[in-house]
């Protein structure tokens, strides 16, 4: 038997016939006497395929603009409705199985071995430790999470490296123009997270994955990705107050729809949860006969002096529970024998490595400005989090009050994560260093239940800000961009909701003045018509300051500003 490929005749073709193997085209223009894993599907009619993939292949062939005319697709799948609209919950959920047939891919995901992983924080991580465990053992690996902070190909992982703009054209151009041209009003366009997730399915069957780490996007019984109906193991992060108006206003509703990713006689694991939320989750598990298992947060013990490549106390109850969907994973589909966390006094190497060497943007990063720290003695440094919701938001403190004071006391930034270049002071005090608070959230989230959090977890470790900027997101919800087309300033922006939150933070500080003799809080916050210009702000308040003093900014509440301020500093 053959496979098949072809080889486009245009040479200004990004996407090499290789890889058009892997988009399983039945045209026979050049044969390879080679015949791996399995047969590669053959879809038909021939005829339409034969017009497809010219259509794929001429959309490919268009040099620089191509990835940017996807992006513009992808754009047009945005709904404009509110987040808040509660017909985002189910939003007509079998429509996903439509889409699974017209893109041939009803088998392929039967086959998929997944691990499935929903929550209201942490569950990125999870999946990003336990991506990571699966790969250091040697399988190859598929990881799908979301959101993206920069690109929108961070969202598709292939052997822990984002996947390549050639093959991501490929695979996008291959699933937008068969939905665009087999839809129709009955079944029209997938939206487009649902889009995102059936990109995901189609990347990882043509790359034939040993494993496949799906995250949750909103939810779970009504998730695209719940569109897989006998994953290998099913996980469950910490639960809190999110979404709720979609998900519910209590936490047993929420956690009713998390556990609908549970599945008949599938194994799930979940961590430490409130009473109401774990009542419910046991209550979904015992109907769909699911062995529930609670998993206790790892130790340092067990990683034998080796850190978490995901920093922050919180992470050691996400890795704990990464650990036990590894496990099963490896078992059951990799057939090896894994010990059980009782029987061991250390993790296995690979388990080690694994959790030690994960990274995902935007949770606990640490990131110093290089553009200043060649200009001025003095220092600038951001502590990213994506952190939204009260209980993310007490670990966010949590951690950038630990690592504030711990920068500070080292004496220098090189140890900083992501390879950047240390400071050229020797020693920081904690009275030569100032925290700054740089603030978003979306509307739809209650600011005067996260910036409570957020401003007494920091004062109990005694890291008070010295000045707090609110800033509108640069990136748009209707649209996905580049770095390259983000808007400096728009003078037409409402700052109405960047005034509340301003308004909400000094409350906060005046009842904390009232209530305090010695007045060392300080009220001091701006709102920004841009973040451009809160950036340049900071750059110009270190480069005026007098002494060297270390600005550490914490960025939070939004992983989309995060993403933003990534995108600003890394230019």
């Amino acid at each position: 038997m053959f496979a098949v490929s072809i080889v486009p005749r245009t040479t200004s073709c990004r996407l090499s016939s290789a890889f058009l193997c892997q988009l399983s085209i039945p045209l026979t223009l050049r044969l390879h006497h080679h015949y791996q894993h399995h047969q590669p599907h053959l879809p038909s009619p021939l005829s339409f395929q034969i017009h497809s993939l010219r259509k794929q292949i001429d959309m490919a062939a268009q040099g620089g603009d191509s990835y940017e005319e996807a992006l513009a697709a992808l754009s047009s799948l945005i709904t404009k409705r509110s987040r808040a609209d509660k017909s985002n919950k189910e939003d007509r959920f079998e429509l996903v199985f439509d889409y699974l047939k017209l893109l041939d891919l009803e088998e392929d995901i039967l086959k998929m071995n997944v691990i499935h992983v929903a929550g209201t924080k942490g569950k990125g991580s999870t999946c990003t430790f336990t991506e990571s465990i699966i790969r250091n053992y040697g399988f190859r690996t598929g990881l799908f999470t979301s959101p993206h902070l920069i690109d929108v190909r961070e969202r598709f992982r292939l052997d822990g490296v984002d996947i390549s703009e050639e093959k991501f054209l490929g695979y996008f151009w291959w699933c937008y123009n068969r939905l665009k041209e087999r839809t129709n009003e009955e079944i029209p366009m997938p939206t487009y997270f649902r889009f995102l997730a059936l990109l995901a399915f189609k990347i990882f069957a043509a790359e034939e994955v040993d494993a496949a780490i799906l995250e949750v996007g909103l939810g779970g019984k009504f998730d695209a990705t719940n569109a897989v109906q006998k994953p290998v193991v099913c996980g469950i992060s910490s639960l809190g107050y999110d979404h709720m108006e979609i998900l519910g206003d209590t936490l047993g509703k929420i956690a009713g729809e998390k556990a609908g990713i549970f599945k008949l006689g599938v194994p799930a694991f979940t961590v430490p949860q409130p009473d109401e939320a774990m009542r419910v989750l046991e209550e979904k598990a015992s109907e769909t006969e699911v062995n529930l298992e609670v998993v206790q947060p790892l130790t340092a013990r067990l990683l034998s002096g080796q850190k978490l490549g995901l920093d922050g106390e919180h992470q050691y109850v996400n890795a704990g529970l990464a650990v036990s969907l590894a496990s099963i994973w490896l078992q059951q589909i990799g057939k090896l024998e894994v010990p059980s966390r009782t029987q061991m006094s250390i993790l296995p190497e690979k388990f080690i490595k694994g959790l030690a060497t994960a990274s995902l943007q935007g949770r606990a990063q640490v990131v110093p400005d290089q553009y200043t720290e060649s200009r001025t003695s003095g220092d600038l440094v951001f502590y990213l989090d994506g952190a939204h919701s009260p209980e993310s938001m007490e670990a966010c403190a949590k951690w950038f009050s630990v690592a504030v004071k711990g920068d500070n006391q080292s004496g220098s930034s090189g140890h900083l994560v992501n390879g950047s270049a240390g400071s050229s002071h020797d020693k920081w005090s904690n009275e030569t260093c100032e925290q700054i608070l740089l603030f978003n959230c979306m509307s739809v989230r209650d600011p005067n239940l996260l910036l409570p959090h957020l401003k007494n977890m920091c004062a109990k470790y005694g890291v008070n800000f010295k000045k707090a900027l609110f800033v509108p997101n640069m990136s748009v919800y209707h649209k996905v961009g580049t770095a390259a087309d983000l808007p400096e300033n728009d003078p037409q922006v409402d700052l109405s909701w960047q005034f509340t939150l301003q308004k909400v933070w000094e409350s906060l500080v005046q009842s904390e003045r009232d209530g305090e003799k010695d007045g060392e809080s300080n009220g001091n916050s701006e709102v920004f018509t841009s973040l451009p210009m809160a950036i340049k702000c900071l750059r110009d308040t270190v480069h005026e300051s007098s002494s060297a003093t270390r600005f550490q900014v914490l960025v939070t509440g939004s992983l989309h500003l995060v993403g933003d301020v990534l995108r600003l500093i890394r230019k």
